[in-house]
């Protein structure tokens, strides 16, 4: 494992450097709070033990920093410190550490904590299952290329948003917008049982092919409930469970399945719906040109109140420039990859 560690004093650093080879880990050092941020931009280092006391970005504030980022990976942060009455480890965790360790360190103690760390962070592996399944879905109806990875972004940064802005403060915290980045991907899961000659059908759909293009949402719904029956309680499962089911749904209760309204759509429902329809609107389909982000935002500016809830409308105009700095680096990516992915025929 490679290991972070932050700390102003030189002895503190080769002594941690010391027992951590010792154990077989990659070990990189920072001098400082900023220092250890711009080392973990590189997307190299899953675990940092930082000192609290530090010139200039202290330990407390690199935690905070580091639960803000968007990272490709959750990073395990354990606290070096002489801080010890319940107060300063009320504050230490508050501001993200996962794990506290008293100086001077004993080295027994600290295989202990990043043996820990390494579990923690095996759990990740969820992560990588669920995306793996929400592409299994996707590839019956491959609507264009990265659409989920694009859909999980603009659903982040939607609640990140919401979050900063003060909204839903009893919903809304930094685990709930981890979650709905996980999550999100798996809208459209239900579609892996809606029939070929309805999902890849090229044009539009009759009304009775749409009848059953709309099952998938409560197909999905009822395919993800049977998770959470199995594991209660499981914040994340239920929230797939909540987007696969409501995220067709409309503010003004004319959506699907179920017609619910304003406030009785759960908030994730109402967060991917709108990231749902902005991707739609500004991806190129083979039927259609993709449409430029100041006409996207009209038309949702439009359905405020109608199809999306005023309040994350809102979200959105304040983001607006993060959506679209988003959009264009996907768009990027996708026309410098070698084989260009091919655009479904249809998308509904």
């Amino acid at each position: 494992m490679r290991i972070l560690i932050v700390d102003d004093d030189a002895i503190s650093l080769e002594l941690l450097k010391h027992a951590l080879r010792q154990d077989g880990h990659e070990v990189s050092s920072a001098s400082d709070g900023q220092e250890a941020l711009d080392i973990l931009e590189r997307g190299e280092h899953r675990v940092v033990i930082s000192d609290w006391e530090m010139p200039g970005m202290d330990g407390i504030s690199l935690c905070r920093a580091i639960r803000a980022g968007h990272w490709s990976g959750y990073i395990y942060t354990i606290l070096l410190t002489a801080h010890r009455d319940s107060g300063d480890v009320i504050a230490g965790l508050s501001a993200g550490a996962d794990e506290f360790m008293t100086k001077p360190f004993n080295p027994a103690e600290l295989r202990v904590r990043v043996r820990t760390a390494q579990r923690i962070i095996s759990l990740e592996t969820r992560e990588v299952a669920i995306f793996a399944l929400a592409k299994l879905a996707e590839s019956r109806d491959p609507e264009t290329g990265m659409h989920l990875e694009r859909m999980r972004n603009y659903s982040r940064i939607l609640a990140q948003t919401l979050l900063k802005q003060g909204k839903f403060p009893e919903k809304i915290n930094q685990d709930y917008v981890q979650n709905i980045y996980l999550t999100s991907p798996l809208h459209d899961i239900g579609k892996v049982a809606v029939p070929d000659c309805v999902l890849l059908k090229p044009g539009r759909l009759s009304d009775e092919e749409f009848d059953i293009m709309k099952t998938h949402a409560a197909t999905g719904a009822e395919t993800l409930a049977a998770a959470v029956r199995q594991y209660p309680g499981v914040a994340y499962l239920q929230m797939a469970c909540d987007i696969a089911l409501t995220h067709h749904e409309r503010f003004n209760g004319k959506g699907y399945p179920n017609g619910l309204a304003g406030e009785e759509i759960p908030l994730c429902g109402r967060i991917v719906a709108l990231a749902d329809v902005y991707d739609a609107l500004t991806s190129k389909r083979v039927y259609k040109k993709a449409i430029a982000h100041p006409v996207a935002r009209s038309m949702i500016v439009e359905e405020s109140g109608q199809h999306f809830d005023p309040v994350i409308v809102e979200a959105f105009l304040a983001a607006e420039q993060e959506f679209n700095d988003t959009r264009t680096r996907f768009d990027e990516a996708i026309a410098a990859a070698p084989n260009p992915p091919v655009l479904a025929a249809v998308g509904h």
